[in-house]
């Protein structure tokens, strides 16, 4: 129903609605300068759901319980809330939603169908109508309201994947990944590229100035050093044997294969190389080896573990 009904906001109109320098001098107010008798605020609007983003926004849920919580407050209007599942896992989130069934807001289980202006009885007569399946009674329920809130949830930035291609770091369902969820969440697969806040995945602002905390403090160590640690074991060319197919130029996840005109040869940036060895193993002409890791150092280590097996 969103632009074809006037009275039906998303979450973002809504909150410039309720600031105190927004159109309305922060009341809550219908188009013909009444409250609201009666609103529904529906939930996970974009995410979630198979046809846009399968992700949970996980912001969505507790700002649609604060717009009940202010509705409420304000206007004393009847409140719904239309909502797939409750995902309050902040401290102090469980509570604050306790208090709202406390306060007489009404949660129906179930994913709006659609947004209507069709009346079917006089109690339905001017008002919105909102059509839902409350999965908790197995129902198919037809509730009116005056104005409708779209909890929309949170999506990647249309150019991600290109901006992700200029720094070299990986890229995921639109969200930079980070080198390891758990041991580098802030990391990127380029050494001194970090990512923080809503650019790495949907998070709220607690989330986001936490890891922009230990992104700065990456930095800094950096920083303070004066001086970085390249990788011993990276791969080198021997550019007598380099037949100059650029195999290896596609291939190298970090960009750290270039390749040299004029000599027709291939050459390798050892400060980006991280000694992975997967252009060693796709020269056709073995023209590269990784060093420390050369074909005859492996085929004696190979040698030396199966000496006593052949003895």
């Amino acid at each position: 129903g969103y632009g074809i009904y006037p009275e039906v906001y998303t979450g973002l109109e809504f909150e410039k609605m309720n600031s105190a320098s927004g159109p309305t001098g922060g009341q809550i107010l219908l188009k013909n300068g009444q409250p609201p008798k009666s609103v529904g605020i529906i939930h996970c609007v974009g995410s979630r759901d198979e046809r846009f983003n399968k992700h949970c926004s996980r912001v969505c849920c507790m700002y649609a319980l604060k717009f009940a919580h202010l509705i409420k407050e304000k206007t004393g209007a009847e409140v719904y809330n239309f909502y797939i599942d409750m995902r309050c896992f902040g401290k102090g989130y469980e509570e604050f939603y306790h208090r709202l069934l406390d306060e007489g807001v009404r949660f129906v289980r179930g994913r709006a169908a659609e947004v209507s202006d069709y009346p079917m009885n006089k109690q339905e007569a001017g008002k919105l109508i909102i059509r839902v399946e409350d999965t908790l009674i197995s129902e198919v329920r037809r509730i009116p309201v005056d104005m409708v809130i779209l909890a929309t949830g949170l999506e990647p930035v249309e150019n991600a994947t290109e901006i992700a291609r200029i720094f070299n770091i990986s890229c995921g369902d639109g969200f930079f990944t980070e080198r390891h969820p758990k041991l580098a969440p802030v990391s990127t697969a380029t050494d001194g590229i970090f990512i923080a806040g809503t650019c790495q995945g949907p998070k709220d602002i607690p989330d986001t100035v936490a890891q922009a905390g230990a992104a700065a403090s990456a930095v800094q160590s950096l920083i303070a050093r004066g001086e970085i640690e390249v990788e011993a074991a990276t791969s080198v060319v021997d550019p007598d044997k380099c037949s100059g197919c650029r195999i290896c130029n596609t291939l190298c996840p970090l960009s750290a294969i270039s390749f040299d005109e004029e000599k027709n040869v291939t050459v390798i940036n050892d400060v980006l190389c991280k000694g992975c060895g997967t252009c060693a193993a796709a020269c056709p002409s073995s023209a590269i080896t990784a060093r420390h890791f050369t074909d005859e150092q492996i085929f004696s280590e190979i040698e030396g573990v199966l000496y006593d097996v052949r003895a």
